[in-house]
């Protein structure tokens, strides 16, 4: 390839910190996304009653999810993929080449393919919301880390104001969200049959939900968050606090206090919602959504801390390469545990749509995670790229659609 003509990062340039922190979000985001492959109900990590059993060993499950892992990992992604904006753009400057084009063209196809993804395969779909705050954050991208934070906790203010002022008639914000929130039980089994029938039957119910989270969803919620973290990643790329780079006192300050204020918020969230019998007006309007929402981040900031003393002491041990390897091929494993979960869940594979415990859930996640660390170094040590990253870096990187070169071994 021309000298002159923008690349893609070879595998040897790459930040193994990141690739780490990367990995452990990726896996981290099945633990609640498995709840929304395998049970009706648009809101059902809001309002565990509305479907499914929610006692002893399925309310420690929902329990241990909400408290570990709601809200928490996508803090971590989100953030992430702020700093490789910054550093996509870092690398093409230091080359004498514009990072303007590359980067929207890049965002352009990570949109296309999210909507892909959302109306062919999954309503839950993460990658247009990141595309869209992508073309946004990028002019935030050579402001001061601390005014990025400002900026960031501005944004992520947003659906938290919302949230909790939005509603000025209490009354009908409920009844907004009501039938999503306890749909009868007519509507369930409409779900149910959609899911559990073909590809082409589950389009009624993908389709629809798909529409209400690029609107809704998007609008009050996701592209702020989004956005928000975006620049708080930015900020913790340029203080060296994402890559491995601060001491490892600094770290373990972040686990200390990300934890113990995180993990007690999030615990009397899941708490005072079940004592409230997740109540619309307190768990989506009102303070039961607020002490998640919050304390997410607080625990997302210690578990980063955490990875980044683990990265620096070795504490991983083998298994860094591993998650390193997982997240090279983040998109790739994003996508394939749609692929998994749809094959498991929806008609066209098992149509185990609606039947599989909280519990049993967990026992997926596990064994999806093991088989995704296993193969993403053996596919590594034979192809540069993941086939979901070779596309989307050959759709950007390659003018005229000349083929990318995605052979060799990694580092």
């Amino acid at each position: 390839m021309n000298a002159a003509q923008p690349s893609p990062v070879a595998p040897g340039q790459r930040i193994v910190a990141l690739d780490v922190l990367r990995g452990f979000a990726l896996l981290g985001i099945l633990v609640m996304n498995i709840q929304l492959f395998a049970m009706p109900v648009q809101f059902i990590t809001f309002n565990p009653l509305a479907y499914g059993d929610l006692t002893g060993i399925n309310l420690a499950v929902w329990s241990l999810s909400h408290i570990f892992a709601d809200q928490k990992f996508m803090t971590i992604f989100s953030p992430l993929f702020g700093a490789s904006i910054l550093l996509l753009a870092e690398r093409l400057e230091a080359r004498g080449q514009s990072a303007r084009g590359i980067h929207y063209r890049r965002n352009v196809w990570l949109l296309l393919f999210g909507l892909a993804h959302g109306f062919l395969l999954w309503n839950g779909d993460i990658l247009v919301p990141y595309a869209l705050a992508g073309f946004v954050v990028f002019r935030f991208r050579n402001m001061r880390p601390r005014r990025l934070v400002i900026l960031g906790l501005v944004l992520l203010l947003v659906p938290a104001a919302l949230t909790l002022l939005g509603p000025l008639s209490p009354e009908d914000a409920v009844a907004a969200v009501r039938s999503d929130w306890s749909p009868s039980a007519s509507k369930i089994n409409e779900e149910l049959a959609a899911y559990r029938g073909g590809w082409l039957e589950q389009m009624s119910a993908r389709v629809p939900g798909e529409i209400e989270g690029l609107t809704g969803g998007l609008l009050f919620w996701a592209f702020w968050r989004a956005a928000g973290l975006m620049l708080l990643g930015m900020a913790g790329y340029k203080w060296g606090v994402l890559t491995a780079q601060r001491s490892g006192r600094f770290y373990a300050g972040m686990v200390l206090i990300g934890l113990s204020i995180g993990l007690p918020l999030a615990t009397l969230s899941a708490w005072t919602n079940y004592a409230n019998g997740f109540a619309p007006t307190y768990s989506l309007f009102g303070v039961g959504f607020q002490l998640n929402y919050w304390g997410s981040i607080f625990v997302s900031s210690g578990y980063i801390g955490l990875v980044m003393l683990a990265t620096q002491r070795g504490w991983f041990g083998r298994i860094e390469g591993r998650l390193a390897a997982v997240g090279r091929t983040a998109l790739t494993n994003y996508l394939l545990h749609t692929v998994i979960c749809t094959t498991i869940f929806y008609g066209h594979g098992l149509g185990l749509y609606g039947s599989v415990e909280r519990w049993h859930q967990v026992l997926i996640v596990v064994g999806i995670g093991v088989v995704q660390l296993a193969v993403a170094p053996l596919w590594l040590a034979r192809f540069r790229f993941g086939p979901c990253e070779w596309l989307w870096r050959a759709l950007t990187y390659a003018p005229g659609w000349r083929v990318l070169a995605w052979r060799g071994q990694g580092p």
